[in-house]
């Protein structure tokens, strides 16, 4: 019968040696601080991107656009919507390359600010909001906005690119743009009062 290691030690005089400890690498855990840090390396990278989207979008592209229109702003520019003689009058002096030119910078900015907008904003509000309920109302505003400002771009493209004008999908259009104006508005003011409730709740330890 094979013997075990305290019985081969016993009969050489020496002592069992205890089975070593399992070493664990507590660099590689993920602790709520590192948690935290990534959430926050997220969130900053996040409202960079979105500053960066939020101006080259509307501040210097859509601009921009006006050099191939005549000096006729842009829809998306439009806070307070537009009218048929406003789209009749674009559409006249726009040629088929400034229109492509429109349709490819919604493609593309048009869709990546309020998208990564929307995440930085749910970010933020998850890092700061600790209640559920109020974390959840908060989160409509920022994703309403995103749904909002890509189906107003989808409805500017095909205003400006239909045969005929419609009056219905120019309203449609003009309401969409105005309302994602509004739902960004009401993002900015919902992330303020994330940042206010996260200030409270890291305040309530250190005065107790």
């Amino acid at each position: 019968m094979a013997k075990t290691p305290a019985q081969r030690a016993a009969k050489h005089g020496g002592a069992a040696t205890p089975p070593s400890a399992p070493v664990i690498n507590s660099s590689t855990l993920r602790s709520p601080q590192k948690a935290q840090n990534n959430a926050n390396l997220l969130l900053i990278a996040g409202s960079v991107a979105s500053l960066f989207l939020f101006w080259y979008f509307h501040l210097w592209t859509l601009n921009q656009m006006t050099d191939l229109s005549g000096g006729l702003a842009m829809p998306d520019s439009m806070i307070f919507g537009f009218d048929v003689a406003h789209i009749e009058a674009l559409r006249a002096a726009m040629d088929s390359d400034a229109m492509g030119q429109l349709q490819f910078v919604h493609k593309t900015a048009g869709t990546l600010f309020p998208l990564v907008f929307a995440l930085s904003a749910l970010t933020l509000i998850a890092i700061n909001v600790a209640q559920k309920a109020v974390r959840r109302v908060l989160w409509v505003f920022p994703i309403l906005f995103a749904v909002v400002q890509l189906w107003a771009n989808i409805a500017i493209d095909n205003m400006l690119g239909a045969e005929k004008i419609d009056p219905s999908a120019v309203s449609l259009a003009s309401a969409l743009v105005t309302a994602s104006w509004f739902l960004l508005v009401l993002s900015m003011a919902g992330l303020g009062v994330a940042l206010f409730l996260g200030r409270k709740k890291k305040a309530v330890p250190a005065e107790g």
